[in-house]
């Protein structure tokens, strides 16, 4: 198994361990389901930020996919960072609204810049 699936598992199975942990605790008392929530999704936010980092990494066969590539990372490594900064401290209906939207605004982003790099590459 190469490398990438191995940490692209180890994701899924710490947010399955931390799901299960804060239900686990939220059963014992410890927690309440408002932070249950918070925790498991909110780490939902980190994830797309780590491969938002991770995608500018990946090889790109021209210079123009390496940079819809960069901006795309960059997109998605801030919507990620919103997204999981307003599930730990805004209210549940605020966080799900404007990070749903932040992650939009993200892939829109990426796909905006992508189709204005396909149109200039036409017009050439």
């Amino acid at each position: 198994m190469s490398r990438i699936a191995r940490v692209d598992f180890a994701w899924g199975g710490g947010i399955v361990a931390l799901a299960l942990g804060a239900t686990f605790a939220r059963q014992l008392g410890y927690i309440d389901g408002d932070t249950v929530i918070r925790l498991a999704v909110g780490v939902n936010g980190l994830l797309i930020a780590y491969y938002g980092n991770r995608m500018p990494k990946a090889l790109a066969p021209s210079a123009s996919a390496r940079r819809v590539n960069r901006v795309g990372g960059w997109a998605m490594v801030l919507s990620g960072l919103v997204y999981a900064g307003l599930f730990a401290f805004a209210p549940i209906p605020v966080a799900v609204a404007v990070g749903s939207g932040a992650i939009l605004t993200g892939l829109a982003a990426t796909l905006g810049y992508s189709l204005w790099l396909r149109a200039g590459a036409r017009a050439v």
